[in-house]
């Protein structure tokens, strides 16, 4: 039903996720990310309220196992649940419930979590966690997307994916990349790859435009000079 990989980058503190689905708008509903704190991954039956609540945990000053165990405490559902989690420090917690549809893994990686459920075989997010690895020297965003790709090459899920999400967080408490295919008819990914390539040339231009405006080339509509 669905695949991602959350990561931290140990160069820049970037966090981030990439997931795709048979669902529709999975951005809506399982990507988490903090800047400054860390990222979550919320899926399998999921519960869209597990991913603030971890990282409220993790901003209080815990680490990721312990901030996972203290939200699952109170979770009605855990059973039904599949949670990932990378922290400030690269630390990673995991969280597969007895109730996970199909032919489900994980694989923890250096500041990464690849996890999936209802997958063709395990070695999708084997396959994830090493383009993550074979990556570091690319931006977040880029790194989280390619080991998305790989995972797809690797078989990826049961059925066709309809929905792919792509989340980063820098410094700012708004994303840096917030790219969402909330419905395709089939190769979500290869569809939130065009929207990346379309995006990246002018991600740093709408940065500037909310923290430096003086320093923003000009919007290029009518009437702007």
């Amino acid at each position: 039903m669905t695949f991602s990989i959350i990561g931290r980058c140990a160069r820049t503190d970037m966090f981030g996720v990439a997931i795709t689905t048979s669902s529709i708008s999975v951005g809506a509903r399982c990507p988490h990310v903090r800047a400054g704190v860390g990222a979550v991954a919320t899926q399998n039956v999921t519960n869209p309220d597990l991913g603030p609540q971890i990282l409220d945990a993790l901003s209080a000053g815990m680490g990721a196992e312990d901030a996972l165990n203290h939200v699952l405490a109170s979770e009605a559902h855990p059973e039904y649940r599949q949670l990932t989690v990378v922290d400030l420090q690269g630390a990673t917690a995991t969280h597969t419930g007895k109730n996970i549809l199909g032919t489900n893994a994980v694989v923890v990686g250096n500041n990464c979590v690849a996890a999936g459920n209802l997958l063709k075989t395990r070695e999708v997010p084997v396959a994830m966690s090493a383009a993550f690895a074979s990556g570091a020297a690319l931006h977040l965003a880029e790194r989280l997307l390619k080991a998305l790709e790989a995972g797809v090459a690797a078989g990826g899920e049961e059925g066709p994916t309809h929905s792919a999400a792509l989340l980063v967080v820098e410094a700012q408490p708004f994303p840096l990349v917030d790219l969402r295919v909330d419905w395709a008819e089939e190769d979500a990914v290869p569809t939130l790859r065009s929207l990346w390539e379309a995006y990246e040339p002018q991600m740093q231009a709408y940065l500037d435009r909310a923290v430096n405006p003086s320093a923003a080339p000009s919007y290029g509509v009518p009437g702007d000079v």
